[in-house]
């Protein structure tokens, strides 16, 4: 990332009125469309968690990826979207989940 400006989402698309419950097609499609982003992203289980320098690259971002499953084959998406926009510190996905680990580690687990 260019600036001091650390912009993390998590989102997910969920499409509506399927003819069955897998759906990792639609998932692949849209993690298509996140790859041609060039964004960093990581899939999770329940969505998708990705960087983005600004608050227009992310909104594309998404807006791809929501397309792509409406182009999957679905007449109906549903997107969640959950944003944190940090200006104070430049910090990426792993420097949040290092953090973590750290304070972990260091804590004294018979207290």
């Amino acid at each position: 990332m260019t600036s001091g400006r650390t912009i993390i989402v998590e989102f997910s698309v969920v499409p509506v009125g399927t003819k069955g419950t897998s759906l990792s097609g639609y998932v692949a499609s849209a993690c298509e469309a996140i790859e041609k982003s060039g964004v960093n992203y990581e899939l999770t289980p329940m969505g998708t968690v990705f960087e983005a320098e600004s608050l227009d690259q992310a909104f594309e971002v998404i807006k791809s990826a929501h397309e792509a499953v409406l182009r999957a084959g679905t007449e109906r998406v549903l997107t969640s979207i959950r944003i944190d926009d940090r200006k104070d510190k430049k910090r990426s996905m792993e420097d949040k989940i290092r953090s973590v680990k750290e304070r972990l580690s260091k804590r004294d687990l018979h207290q």
